[in-house]
């Protein structure tokens, strides 16, 4: 099979086609001919070196892949109601720029609705990250506010969807105005360029003084001390990301006064059986609303797999609005 190969850890020109033996499914697992694979952040930190493969895990690149089921383990197949052919898309602990790969059978989800294959790849690494922290480690209620740090990220536009159809209202914080526009359209109640304007004066305008319940950060760093600022009395912060750095000074005195909460999470080296949960909540409560269109795939650029390097350069530039998805053959197109 062919497959995209980090042959050196570095720039996105180390990105390079070639091949591999087939994949092949073991138990509990299915064979995915795919047809388009997501690109997210942790790929461009894996092919840096900065982004270890778990244990297990294939040293190829992508977490999220769409395609066809073209064999597998027919009992867990069975019981996770799926079969030969079908269309799904899944989650997986790498191996994704691939023309073949291998994902356990917990982790793959129907395609919902008339989604193409591309939209269908944009899907599970943002589904899985949002749900699993906005939703399961923040508890975000109806009624709540949530601040999203980077909305126009693939994580951003899934997260504002996402909260807006679960009843909360949404504030996010965009580098320019043309991506602050983006994150309305979308849905968010407000949008903050923090380029050009305190995040933690105008949350606070926005709020009435209140703060906001949740914060969904990836920057971390010296965010972290702005954020607390920020936040409503029992608020919660979750990191998912240290784009500005590992290390943080806040003042602890407000985290006592406001009883706050501050947690995060990686998703990938988590085990099957929560990966599992997370797939089961998401094709119970958020895949209905993909299907029926009240949330949508928001796809920024497609490149062909051999370009695998030119969606790097995108991602590394921070231009882009959604998602980035590489294709492989004309079956991406679906």
């Amino acid at each position: 099979m062919k497959a995209i190969e980090i042959t050196s850890y570095g720039a996105p020109d180390v990105l390079r086609m070639g091949e591999r033996p087939d994949a092949q499914a073991g138990a509990g697992e299915v064979l995915i001919r795919v047809r388009a694979s997501g690109v997210n952040r942790p790929d461009v930190l894996q092919r840096m070196g900065h982004y270890p493969v778990p244990p297990g895990a294939s040293d190829i690149p992508g977490l999220e892949v769409a395609g066809e089921i073209i064999a597998g383990d027919a009992a867990a197949m069975a019981a996770g109601g799926l079969k030969l052919g079908d269309r799904v898309c899944a989650l997986v602990a790498g191996g994704g720029y691939a023309e073949l790969c291998v994902a356990p059978v917990g982790q793959c989800l129907p395609v919902p609705g008339a989604l193409s294959d591309i939209e269908a790849a944009s899907l599970p690494e943002t589904f899985f990250t949002v749900w699993s922290n906005v939703f399961m480690r923040a508890s975000l209620q109806a009624g709540e506010t949530l601040l999203i740090q980077g909305g126009s990220s693939g994580i951003g536009v899934t997260a504002i969807q996402m909260a807006k159809a679960m009843g909360a209202k949404v504030i996010v914080t965009a580098g320019s105005d043309e991506k602050c526009a983006a994150c309305v359209a979308l849905g968010a109640d407000h949008a903050i360029n923090y380029k050009t304007g305190d995040f933690v004066e105008q949350v606070k305008t926005l709020t009435e003084g209140k703060g906001v319940n949740v914060i969904l950060d990836m920057v971390a760093g010296s965010y972290i001390a702005r954020e607390v600022e920020c936040m409503a009395e029992d608020g919660r912060l979750v990191i998912i990301a240290v784009q500005g750095g590992v290390k943080a000074e806040f003042n602890a005195g407000i985290v006592l006064r406001k009883r706050l909460t501050i947690t995060g999470s990686t998703l990938r080296p988590r085990s099957l059986a929560f990966k599992t949960s997370i797939a089961q909540a998401l094709r119970e409560k958020v895949w209905p609303l993909v299907a029926s269109g009240a949330i949508n795939p928001v796809i920024h650029s497609t490149f062909a797999a051999a370009d695998a390097s030119g969606a790097h350069s995108l991602m590394e530039s921070n231009q882009h609005v959604g998602k980035i998805v590489l294709t492989w053959q004309a079956g991406g197109q679906r």
